[in-house]
C-alpha cells in the first residue's frame, strides 16, 4: 500500500464541496488529511449550483465579518492557486417599488451599519444601470459597487488541488455508512472502504445533521432550503453584460448577465430533505411571472434550470468548532448562502481550531469570534 493509499490519517473530512476543500487546503500542510465525497465529483452539490457573490453587504455580522476577512485570499491568492483573478467586477443593485421604499431604507441603513459604502440612486439612475426593469419597479434603489462575481469553479479547484499539492488525499464515491469513535480514533465505514482518523470533520452539507447520527452525536437541526435558478435568452440589451446584480428590496427576485444570457431566481427557500434537489416546475412559473412583472425581458428561451440546497442554522450563522458531547467531531456546517464569500476565512479558522492555535489574529481584527461559530451555541444533546 503506498501512502496516498493509506486509509488512515489525521483528520478525515466528510464532503469536498467548498467547505471541506477550504478546510483541507489550510489543514494539509499540518496534519495528514483525507476527504470522503459521496459524488463522483466534489462540489456537485450546492457548491456546484452557486451564483456566488462576494459581497460584504450579505447576511449577518458574523457572515459579513468572515466575509470582510476572506477579500485579501480571493483579491491576492497565493502563486498557482488559479490560472485567472477568482473576481470579477459586478456590483449589487437593490431596487424598489414605491410601496417598498421603507424595505429599501432599512436594507441601505443595514448595510452602512457595517461599512459598506453605498450609493443612493434614484429612480432615473437605477433605470439607467438596468433598463430592463419597469418604471414602476425602479422607484429607488441602492449600489453596492464593490461586489463582485466569484469564479466559484477556480475557487474550489483551486483548494482541492493545493490540498493535494500538500499530501491530502480525495476519495470520491465515498458515502459514510458508518462512524464509531473508540479510544481516541475514528473507525469510518463507506461506500469505498474503511478509514480511520483521530479527527472526522463533518462538512456534509444538507446531510450534516445525518452525518452527525451516524457518527453519535446529537443533531443541531440544520435545516435544507429549496433555492430555484434558471438561465434564459431574451432580446438583445445592449451593454447588458456591465449590469450589477439586481435584487428586489423584498428579496423575491434577482437576475444579472451570465455568458450572454441571464441567470434568474425568485430566492425561494422551501424546506426540504436532504437529496439531489431538482427545480419544480411552479417555482419556474413564479420566477417567469416576478420577471415579467418587474422587466421587459421577454424569456425566448430556459437553456438552464437547477435547484440547490442552502442549509442554515437557526441563527442564520456558520458552525465551526468541536461537537460539545461526541469527542473528536468537528462541525463546519450551516453555510447557508455564504459559503462561497467566506471559504476562505472558515477554511483558515478551521485549520487552526483543530491546530489548537485559536483564532488568527487576521480574522479577529475583522471580528471574527470562535464562540459564535460554536455548535454549543445550538444546544443539543447526543442521540
Amino acid at each position: 500500500m503506498t501512502p496516498r493509499d493509506d486509509p488512515s490519517a489525521d483528520v478525515v473530512i466528510v464532503g469536498a464541496g467548498i467547505a471541506g476543500a477550504s478546510a483541507a487546503y489550510f489543514l494539509a500542510a499540518h496534519r495528514r488529511v483525507i476527504v470522503l465525497e459521496r459524488e463522483a465529483q466534489p462540489g456537485y452539490h450546492t457548491t456546484g449550483r452557486s451564483a456566488a457573490l462576494f459581497s460584504e453587504a450579505y447576511g449577518n455580522a458574523m457572515v459579513r465579518a468572515l466575509t470582510r476577512a476572506s477579500r485579501e485570499f480571493f483579491s491576492s491568492p497565493p502563486a498557482g492557486f488559479a490560472d485567472h483573478p477568482l473576481l470579477s467586477p459586478r456590483g449589487h443593485l437593490i431596487f424598489c417599488r414605491a410601496d417598498q421604499k421603507s424595505e429599501l431604507d432599512a436594507a441601505a441603513a443595514d448595510m452602512a451599519a457595517t461599512g459598506t459604502r453605498i450609493q443612493p440612486l434614484t429612480g432615473a439612475q437605477v433605470r439607467a444601470l438596468v433598463p430592463a426593469l419597469r418604471d414602476e419597479y425602479a422607484h429607488a434603489g441602492v449600489l453596492d459597487a464593490n461586489a463582485e462575481d466569484v469564479d466559484v469553479h477556480a475557487l474550489l479547484q483551486g483548494f482541492l488541488r493545493g490540498a493535494r499539492a500538500q499530501g491530502a488525499r480525495l476519495v470520491t464515491g465515498a458515502e459514510l455508512r458508518a462512524a464509531e469513535f473508540s479510544a481516541g480514533r475514528w473507525r469510518l465505514e463507506t461506500t469505498a472502504g474503511r478509514f480511520a482518523a483521530d479527527v472526522l470533520i463533518n462538512a456534509g452539507g444538507a446531510w450534516a445533521d445525518e452525518v452527525a447520527r451516524l457518527a453519535g452525536a446529537g443533531p443541531l437541526g440544520l435545516q435544507p432550503l429549496r433555492r430555484t435558478a434558471i438561465v434564459f435568452e431574451c432580446a438583445h440589451h445592449s451593454g447588458a453584460q456591465g449590469w450589477p446584480m439586481a435584487v428586489s428590496a423584498d428579496e423575491s427576485l434577482y437576475f444579472r448577465p451570465e455568458a450572454g444570457r441571464f441567470l434568474a431566481s425568485p430566492a425561494d427557500e422551501t424546506p426540504s430533505a436532504p437529496c439531489d434537489a431538482q427545480p419544480e416546475e411552479l417555482d419556474v412559473a413564479r420566477l417567469i411571472d416576478r420577471l415579467q412583472s418587474a422587466t421587459t425581458f421577454a424569456v425566448r428561451r430556459i437553456t438552464a434550470k437547477w435547484a440547490g440546497l442552502r442549509t442554515f442554522a437557526a441563527d442564520r450563522t456558520l458552525v465551526a468548532g468541536l461537537d460539545p458531547l461526541q469527542g473528536g467531531f468537528f462541525w463546519l456546517s450551516g453555510q447557508g448562502g455564504y459559503g462561497i464569500q467566506t471559504a476562505p476565512a472558515m477554511g483558515m479558522l478551521v485549520a487552526s481550531m483543530i491546530r489548537g492555535t485559536g483564532c488568527p489574529e487576521v480574522l479577529q481584527a475583522h471580528g471574527v469570534r470562535m464562540a459564535e461559530l460554536d455548535p454549543g451555541r445550538l444546544g443539543h444533546g447526543t442521540s
